[in-house]
């Protein structure tokens, strides 16, 4: 046994040997092959057993968080899930649901989708899944347990409101469509409003299919709503600014040390010559002139709305349609992520996403913010720093230096790298209705939980005034639903019972965004969440802004003066990178 032992010993190193003189070859560094040489110590001669898996996963993602913020390691498990949402699908039985009180709630069925080819209810409660209790289960544990490979069944019982005894239910799961696209509709009679939540492989079939919907409603002027968008294709918002730029006009361009530089033009899938905004199939690709002002003075003005989590994707499309002089960008400084970072996938199926490169605004700025190695917690405060110092409502706090200066590619507008996009037309964060009641009141859940169970309580009724299962129906809520002062009392009687101390003051303070909002979720769960933002939106003070804009040429004109206080040549002077 101790001879085998020797023997095994022997290969092993004999091989590692191998392994070392064929790394020192490759050209790999004395301290690179230290990292080499200490796996193999800690693996052979640790006191305690090492599980390898942990000790691989856990010093991969140490190596990486020492690099930049963005690159990052996922282990197998949760591969599938970090890549979902930008595939923009999943497979599932296709329904949205909320928690009421430990117990899952279906809100919508997606139409088309399994659950609802079997008769899947909006108000159903499903309180087993394959024989399982999956009441006060969490909602992670939930999804591992409804969703599953394309083409399995799963069952599930139902408890439904005026029936005696549960249902029960075999659904076959299929691909299910993650929207990203959450809302599009027509603020007037001109004025178009889509909002897009992520830039996903569906986005822009999803968005060209908004964009027609409205141009069949009349819509002359489009407002673009990144506000929260966190990114995701590169591809994808170079597809969605070629639906406003001439084609083969810079949009991005990514450089890095081992990477050398590649640039993103338009397309001519979508821009017809005079920066019309019509339906793809009749567009005239390549028939266009580069004349910004028939672009956005004649009948095709463009607003993109941006806020402090506005990030990558985002910050390319507002970044290269303010470059071009394209749209009046209109809110708060973006979050200001320039990296790029490439997946490299492991035999186990596990995955690294490296940062490769940074990318490049057309002209030239790199919009990624300072950052320092090892400095993820400081990075990750900047946002909340920003609030502190005053930049959410004041946009005379915000201060770039001059090293950091470009200009528009026409309009030769004065412009900053090194920290986000900062819009054309500032809009404060509304501080007003925001107390530390209202936080808490919606924080732990009360809010949403009053308005579940008001659904819950009157959906018979709510149907029966507005049958929101037809059209037109949610013009009517809209006009005439109004949340009592006696609903608004049950729900500070339900903030009382979650131990949220009252305080009048900020009540009253906050008291008709309490009551907007309410609204707003009550017509998301009867009619999908596209209504809830029709409701807050008609709120919203970057969306009053926008629409001021965009409906008054002498406003949107004035939206591209250079309105930073710099000598004519001085602005010229600017930086590549």
């Amino acid at each position: 046994m101790k001879r085998n032992k020797r023997v095994y010993v022997a290969v092993l190193m004999s091989i590692m040997s191998m392994f070392f003189a064929n790394a020192q070859q490759s050209g790999l560094s004395p301290d690179l092959q230290k990292i080499l040489w200490a796996s193999h110590y800690v693996i052979n001669n640790y006191v305690d057993t090492v599980n390898q898996k942990e000790f691989a996963d856990e010093a991969i993602a140490a190596m990486l968080q020492s690099l930049d913020p963005h690159s990052s390691y996922i282990p197998k498990e949760e591969v599938e899930k970090a890549n979902e949402g930008l595939r923009g699908d999943f497979d599932g039985i296709g329904v949205t649901f909320q928690m009421l009180e430990d117990t899952m709630v279906v809100m919508q069925t997606i139409s088309g989708a399994p659950a609802e080819k079997v008769g899947i209810m909006a108000g159903d409660k499903i309180v087993t899944v394959d024989g399982e209790n999956i009441v006060k289960m969490s909602t992670m544990e939930i999804q591992k347990r409804v969703r599953g490979p394309r083409g399995t069944d799963v069952n599930i019982t139902v408890v439904r409101s005026g029936e005696k005894a549960p249902l029960q239910f075999t659904i076959t799961r299929d691909k299910i469509p993650l929207y990203s696209v959450d809302a599009s509709y027509m603020i007037d009679n001109e004025v178009g409003y889509i909002k897009i939540n992520r830039y996903a492989r569906t986005t822009m079939d999803e968005y060209v299919d908004a964009f027609n919907m409205l141009t069949k409603q009349g819509m002359k002027y489009l407002i673009i709503d990144l506000q929260g968008n966190g990114g995701g294709f590169l591809n994808t918002a170079k597809e969605l600014v070629s639906m406003f730029v001439p084609e083969n006009s810079m949009v991005v361009y990514t450089e890095g040390t081992h990477q050398p530089r590649q640039e993103y033009r338009s397309s001519d899938r979508y821009f017809d010559g005079d920066g019309a905004m019509m339906e793809p199939s009749k567009r005239k690709a390549g028939q266009f002139r580069e004349n910004v002002t028939t672009l956005n003075e004649h009948k095709n003005r463009l607003v993109v709305l941006v806020d402090e989590n506005s990030a990558s994707a985002s910050e390319i499309t507002a970044g290269a349609l303010q470059d071009l002089d394209r749209a009046v960008i209109v809110g708060r400084r973006t979050f200001g992520k320039g990296l790029v970072q490439k997946p490299f996938k492991f035999a186990d199926g596990s995955e690294m996403r490296l940062t490769i490169a940074k990318y490049y605004t057309p002209a030239g700025r790199c919009v990624q913010k300072p950052y320092e190695k090892n400095g993820t917690k400081d990075y990750a405060k900047d946002l909340s720093e920003r609030f502190a110092r005053g930049e959410y409502m004041h946009e005379d706090s915000i201060s770039f230096p001059d090293s950091l200066k470009y200009t528009t590619l026409y309009k030769e507008r004065t412009i900053y790298g090194g920290g986000g996009i900062m819009p054309d037309v500032f809009v404060p964060l509304d501080t007003s209705y925001n107390t530390a009641y209202y936080r808490k009141v919606v924080g732990k859940g009360v809010l949403n939980k009053y308005c579940l169970k008001y659904v819950e309580r009157n959906r018979e009724k709510l149907n029966g005034k507005y049958d929101y299962e037809q059209d037109g129906s949610f013009d009517e809520f809209n006009k005439t639903f109004v949340v009592t002062d006696e609903m608004m009392d049950e729900l500070l009687a339900q903030a009382d019972e979650a131990k949220i101390e009252r305080n009048e003051e900020q009540i009253n303070r906050s008291r008709q965004h309490m009551k907007i909002n309410m609204k707003a979720l009550i017509a998301s769960d009867l009619w999908g969440h596209a209504k809830y933002y029709e409701i807050m939106n008609a709120q919203s003070d970057i969306v009053k802004k926008a629409v001021a804009i965009i409906k008054d040429p002498a406003l949107y004109k004035a939206s591209f003066v250079d309105r930073m206080s710099v000598p004519k040549n001085d602005s010229k002077k600017s930086k590549k990178k």
